[in-house]
């Protein structure tokens, strides 16, 4: 491969380090190709909502002469990458989708930055996400909404939908987002990317996210080995982080070349209470069958445990009513007002609600690992609705009233800590992205990583060229 005949802003990370590695093209070359790719289509989706080309470019250039002396600083050294906007990078504002923070540069990193600034990555800018990351879908007062790539009509998501929609897209090649009910997977699915939320405390984040037992950092991008490539650098102890955990692999991607032989994965169509879209549910049984084909035993069953909601609601809305209580009186007027009424419902619960909601929290964690000792993996719908209309909670016209309704699939695995990804499995008869969730027991991450990629390989995920396809077909 030589960067003359090819578009350097299409490659992942493994083809673009292949290049610098030859002296077949540069850093700065793919940089430059990425910024190119942001001012092409951020209009549409509006992906980004800072980007520092000056800043971009001049650590492409240092990395260009490191490659020059042949003293790069790791696997990912020159690749672009993005930030969610809820991690502090310094030199850049870290707004959190809220008009109640300050727009001052920070003057510090938080712990993915640190890895990846050590890594030499290129730091593109920041990616949209909905205020605080409350809700799974990303718009917000401040920036607006993120659109969806296939569909700039509907929502890519969220909360990392910015991040997704920049994966989508290219616009750039690694994407951090963070995941604390679905938060990576969700828009990794309504996008038709790879989302991988690690095993929590395996990728340190600092500050806390506002519900700091359930959130993990993770990488979103369009395939699993450029996801390991980033957790290789960012999915390190860092003593910041009071709840980081140690024992991370050394090579996240050590498994990635394996078959699926010997993978016994349970397959549950809807985790015995939830409502899946039809041509949803057909995609993801055609991919269950499809892992089958690959060497996996199939055997579908349901874990066993109901709908976590209620319990979920607990936390999410006592984590709002804390972000309430902390503003001023004009800084609350400024607040979405969907993160309001959460925060007020949390005001009438006594704490003994919290309490028994942790409780039962551990029930649900000790029913998943047990369930865990029979299945290698527990593979369900990423999310079970196509993407709906943009700057909406819930489908319009549907009978749901809360994002929580319709994400029944991702936040079991915040609430048991556990790693779970959602990858590509085909699309809607109106062209939409469908996803697939595969998730493991605690500190099974290289499992679901390894199943993931085989999948990819044998069936790979298609992109779009720009903004809205369908049109240009």
């Amino acid at each position: 491969m030589s960067a003359k005949d090819t578009d350097l802003g299409n490659l992942d990370a493994g083809d673009l380090v292949g290049l610098y590695r030859n002296g077949d093209a540069s850093p700065l070359e793919a940089t430059r190709a990425s910024l190119g790719r942001i001012d092409k289509f951020n209009d549409s989706v509006n992906a980004f909502v800072y980007v520092d080309t000056d800043g971009a470019e001049e650590q492409a250039k240092a990395s260009a002469r490191r490659w020059g002396r042949g003293e790069p600083l790791s696997p990912i050294d020159g690749v672009p990458v993005s930030l969610k906007d809820l991690t502090s990078c310094a030199g850049m504002p870290c707004r959190e989708g809220s008009a109640t923070t300050s727009d001052e540069l920070c003057d510090f990193d938080a712990p993915p930055v640190c890895r990846l600034r050590e890594a030499g990555a290129v730091i593109l800018g920041k990616t949209n996400t909905p205020e605080f990351g409350w809700k799974a879908v990303t718009d917000n007062r401040l920036f607006g909404a993120t659109s969806n790539p296939w569909d700039t009509s509907l929502t890519a998501g969220g909360s990392s939908g910015g991040a997704a929609a920049a994966a989508t897209l290219n616009m750039g090649v690694l994407h951090q987002g963070g995941d604390s009910g679905g938060s990576i997977r969700i828009p990794s699915a309504f996008c038709g990317v790879f989302g991988f939320m690690p095993t929590f405390g395996w990728t340190p984040q600092w500050p806390p996210a506002k519900m700091t037992t359930l959130s993990s950092i993770g990488p979103i991008t369009r395939h699993p080995r450029d996801a390991a490539r980033m957790l290789n650098v960012i999915g390190r102890y860092d003593y910041h982080d009071p709840y980081a955990l140690h024992g991370q692999p050394d090579d996240w991607g050590v498994d990635l070349n394996c078959d699926l032989t010997g993978l016994r994965i349970a397959y549950s169509p809807d985790l015995g209470y939830a409502d899946v879209n039809d041509e949803i549910a057909t995609r993801v049984k055609e991919a269950a069958s499809n892992l089958e084909a690959l060497g996996a035993e199939i055997v579908e069953v349901d874990p066993g445990f109901e709908s976590p909601i209620e319990i979920f609601r607990r936390l999410w809305f006592t984590a709002s009513q804390e972000v309430y209580s902390q503003c001023d009186a004009n800084q609350k007027e400024l607040l979405d007002p969907g993160l309001v009424d959460n925060a007020r419902k949390a005001e009438h619960w006594a704490a003994i609600d919290l309490f028994r909601a942790y409780a039962e929290r551990a029930d649900l964690t000790a029913k998943l690992e047990h369930f865990n000792q029979d299945y290698h993996l527990l593979m369900t719908p990423s999310v079970p609705i196509p993407p709906f209309e943009i700057n909406q909670e819930v489908p319009p016209g549907s009978d749901l009233h809360d994002w929580e309704e319709w994400a029944q699939f991702s936040y079991p695995f915040n609430l048991s800590n556990q790693p779970a990804a959602s990858i590509p499995c085909g699309f809607t008869r109106a062209g939409l992205p469908v996803g697939f969730q595969l998730a493991g027991g605690r500190f099974d991450d290289i499992r679901v990583l390894r199943a993931a990629n085989a999948y990819l390989d044998a069936y790979p995920a298609r992109f779009p060229t720009v903004p809205n396809p369908a049109e240009f077909a």
